[in-house]
């Protein structure tokens, strides 16, 4: 089952900001929508002030793309706006054009659960430009969610060093569907399961979950509630225990859990959502083993992240699964990923790529010029660095001088003899039509864990983590800085 199927079918088109659509109007007024061009989506920063990012979204961008069309409800809607004078905003023959218009766009994408940094293009759209245009607002709405959410969830799962890690967000979550991305980007990220069963029957992801503490607070005594819920999932039994008093809610999971036992079946666990989880987690881990239940698991919620998670470790606490939720689906410390969608080229009629830059007084929002790809370096089984290149004039070379594109001092020389190459953007689109093979959910997940093992510790650390080199091969820096002189020069003739 395709994660979208039941959600995205619908025409989206409308689903863009307003000035996608005078634009789009403007073009073809102008006789440039057939136009060919370039745009590059990418961030800037990673993250959480973190070392790395975690790609995603690329599925949602696929389902959305096939999708594309404006249904006559839209066409309809359009067909009647209104300036603030009255007139119709937009002329029937360029309504026509729309009802029309069918996407053949080209797409490269890196796949998701790939480890990326800033600058790197995570998404390269090529074609007409009424519809690279078009297809901005969109892009950015998923990119920028999925991929904050999955980096976030890396985070975390990282702190948790191989505990499993729920992902219990959902009542917390921003709306309906981005509580489905959450569920979905979580799970790339590398949580195990999530408790929104809608996520689990859409994307395939595990479900998780026991009882609350209303559950409890239904009967008349603790002890009663767990034994009625050890009747109803004999098999399943993890006990929620912090409802009136936590060590006495051990106690009493312990007595259902040897009442179990007789029957031939055994407790999971204990689940602790308040109060200060190390200490009652060793008090719960020393009475647990003292009765028996050795193998019974301790977990832990209570607005965790990955601060709270390393704290606990530190404190050996004794606690084999996390379930987090708020801080993770609503990406707490940074609410947005900031990625951006920038024209990088225009084909002239002479068949020549034109490459287009933005000038800027912070040498971090220049854009990167041209049609171009990224390789990733990798010795040893470590990635060493990544290049973005002209990708139509690239050459073949034995080494290679990157250089940081906010930081001409930052230069890096790649020998590459003995090295591996990994080019990230892969095909998913030619001429409107997908091309990619597109992979379930658990083996994108899988590819997650595996990426993350080509970068030393030093990149993934939460404070001040060492910065992966990521450079311009040598080519395209000289023609992005001469370019960026270029339109200086002509700024100060005006």
């Amino acid at each position: 089952m395709k994660i979208t199927k039941d959600l995205y079918q619908s025409s989206l088109a409308l689903l863009t900001d307003f000035y996608q659509l005078t634009m789009a109007y403007a073009y073809w007024k102008s006789g440039k929508a057939e136009q060919e061009a370039v745009f590059n989506l990418f961030f800037r920063k990673n993250p959480f002030q973190g070392g790395y990012t975690i790609a995603a979204g690329l599925d949602y961008i696929i389902d959305y793309c096939r999708n594309f069309r404006f249904d006559d409800a839209d066409l309809h809607y359009l067909a009647e706006m209104k300036n603030a004078d009255g007139q119709l905003t937009f002329e029937a023959e360029f309504i026509e054009y729309l009802r029309d218009l069918d996407f053949s766009c080209d797409i490269d994408a890196v796949e998701e659960g790939t480890v990326v940094f800033p600058n790197i293009p995570i998404i390269r759209v090529k074609g007409p430009l009424i519809q690279c245009q078009l297809l901005e607002t969109p892009l950015l709405n998923i990119v920028n969610f999925q991929t904050l959410i999955a980096t976030k969830a890396s985070r975390i799962t990282l702190a948790a060093k191989g505990d499993s890690v729920l992902e219990f967000g959902l009542r917390r979550a921003q709306g309906i569907d981005g509580a489905l991305a959450a569920s979905r980007a979580s799970y790339i990220g590398g949580c195990s399961a999530t408790s929104n069963v809608m996520a689990g029957k859409l994307f395939g992801i595990p479900v998780s979950g026991t009882h609350a503490h209303s559950w409890i607070m239904s009967f008349d005594s603790e002890l009663e509630a767990f034994h009625a819920y050890a009747d109803a999932f004999p098999d399943k039994c993890v006990f929620l225990v912090d409802t009136y008093d936590t060590v006495n809610g051990i106690k009493n999971a312990i007595e259902v859990g040897k009442s179990l036992r007789e029957k031939g079946k055994e407790m999971l666990g204990i689940r602790i959502d308040s109060g200060d989880l190390a200490y009652y987690s060793n008090i719960a881990r020393e009475m647990l083993d003292e009765a028996g239940f050795r193998n019974a698991k301790i977990v832990a919620s209570n607005d965790l992240d990955e601060q709270i998670i390393t704290s606990l470790k530190v404190q050996e606490a004794s606690i084999d699964v996390w379930g987090v939720g708020t801080k993770l689906v609503t990406a707490y410390d940074q609410p947005a990923l900031g990625a951006v969608y920038k024209l990088a080229a225009v084909k002239l009629e002479s068949g020549v790529w034109e490459p287009k830059v933005k000038v800027s007084q912070q040498s971090i929002k220049i854009n990167i010029p041209g049609k171009h790809g990224v390789v990733r370096f990798i010795k040893n089984g470590k990635a060493l660095a990544d290049m973005i290149f002209l990708d139509e004039a690239h050459e073949e070379r034995n080494a290679y001088v990157i250089i940081d594109p906010n930081d001409p001092t930052k230069r890096k020389k790649i020998n590459v003899n003995g090295l591996e190459r990994e080019l990230l953007l892969k095909p998913i689109f030619r001429a409107g039509e997908k091309i990619y093979n597109r992979p379930g959910i658990k083996q994108i997940r899988e590819n997650a864990q595996k990426n993350l093992l080509l970068f030393d510790k030093a990149h993934k650390r939460f404070v001040n983590p060492h910065i992966y080199p990521v450079g311009l091969e040598e080519n395209l820096y000289q023609m992005r800085t001469e370019l960026v002189l270029k339109m200086k020069n002509y700024d100060n003739e005006q």
